[in-house]
């Protein structure tokens, strides 16, 4: 049996820094919810803050469906 580390390290590679990019993303979405909250309780607008964090949201959505795609093709 023969390893391609190669590729081995490849796999590792990108899997590291998509799962790196997908948390952060949805971090990203729950800062944007705490601070839509903080803005409604004060008063302010919280419209930018909403809609950033549902666009972070969507994009993690979008990129498990692409997972998924990628295991069913």
């Amino acid at each position: 049996m023969k390893i391609d580390w190669a590729a081995l390290g490849s796999v590792f590679g990108v899997s590291l820094v998509a799962t790196v990019a997908l948390v952060g993303l949805f971090s990203l979405g729950i800062v944007g919810l705490t601070k839509q909250e903080e803005a409604a309780a004060t008063g302010g607008s919280a419209t930018l803050a909403r809609t950033g964090a549902y666009a972070c949201f969507a994009l993690c959505a979008a990129a498990v469906a692409y997972g998924i795609y990628l295991i069913v093709v």
